[in-house]
């Protein structure tokens, strides 16, 4: 039987901690970035622009999107959902093992 000490549990936590708050501020300015850039595209081009998007409160899906092309970007947008719906079930699972 392997003993774990509570000083490096509690420093594995911490650890765990850091690492999630670094990936979430990194997601955070990629999606402000996107959102800037798409917003600048809109005013200076004289084409028409689609754009769709996926959001996830809860167990409620909110899909939208506008524009020619709308159709594509939003079945697009489901899938990346879904596949990180998956993705945050097996590391769940995973990490429910792992305490």
């Amino acid at each position: 039987m392997i003993m774990v000490s509570e000083e490096s549990r509690q420093s594995g936590e911490e650890q765990g901690v850091k690492w999630f708050l670094v990936l979430f501020i990194i997601g955070f300015f990629i999606i402000l970035v996107g959102t800037i850039f798409l917003v600048v595209a809109a005013f200076s081009s004289e084409s028409s622009i689609s754009f769709g998007g996926f959001v996830l409160i809860g167990p409620f899906p909110i899909v939208f999107g506008s524009g020619p092309e709308a159709q594509w970007l939003v079945l697009f947008a489901i899938i990346l959902g879904v596949l990180s719906l998956i993705m945050f079930f097996m590391i769940r699972k995973r990490c429910k093992g792992a305490f």
